[in-house]
């Protein structure tokens, strides 16, 4: 049975498929030896210099986002690099189990003002135009400003109970930050 996870982990490595040709070729030859694959699970991490929020729609529009979206492993697979956010917004359309069925949780971390506010969020239905990414967003918890800067967005693609950008990590962290940032 093809997971959300192994749909995540192959297009994690075919977006940037000039820089990881040589795992494709390695994970095919462990396929034909009837080896399992070691699986990873990737976090994506996408910035933007502003942001604005319609409550009544639930559309996040991020300003100035980078053109890159980096990825990345936990322990003990420690594999990073990045991809063109272009190349990130197909994973909600394309594919048997894409984001469209299933949205990825976000830790969407912004300034207003003096203040830092963090917000858990679901994504759904990207669209780039230009140099902004708007997403409708359903918020899970914290408040969201109708504007911010500096904006940095942790997805959550798997989403299990005990990674560090879970629904659960993000609630350990944002403690540990109240008491840093009073």
């Amino acid at each position: 049975m093809t997971t959300r996870r192994t749909i995540v982990t192959s297009a994690a490595f075919l977006a940037p498929a000039s820089v990881l040709r040589p795992a494709l070729a390695q994970k095919e030859k462990e396929k034909e030896k009837g080896d399992a694959p070691k699986e990873a699970d990737f976090l994506f991490v996408q910035t933007a210099r502003s942001m604005t929020y319609d409550r009544t729609t639930g559309l996040l529009k991020l300003k100035a986002v980078s053109p890159v979206t980096v990825f990345f492993t936990d322990r003990p697979e420690r594999i990073a690099g990045n991809m063109k956010t272009a190349d990130f917004i197909p994973f909600w359309s394309k594919g048997k189990e894409s984001f469209l069925s299933d949205p990825p949780n976000a830790d969407i971390s912004m300034v207003e003002g003096d203040s830092l506010h963090q917000v858990v969020a679901v994504l759904q239905s990207p669209v780039l135009r230009g140099d902004t990414l708007s997403y409708t967003i359903r918020v899970l918890k914290g408040k969201v400003p109708a504007k911010g800067a500096e904006v940095s967005v942790f997805i959550d693609v798997i989403g299990m109970p005990l990674t560090p950008l879970s629904y659960a990590g993000v609630a350990r962290r944002s403690y540990r930050r109240a008491v840093i940032y009073r």
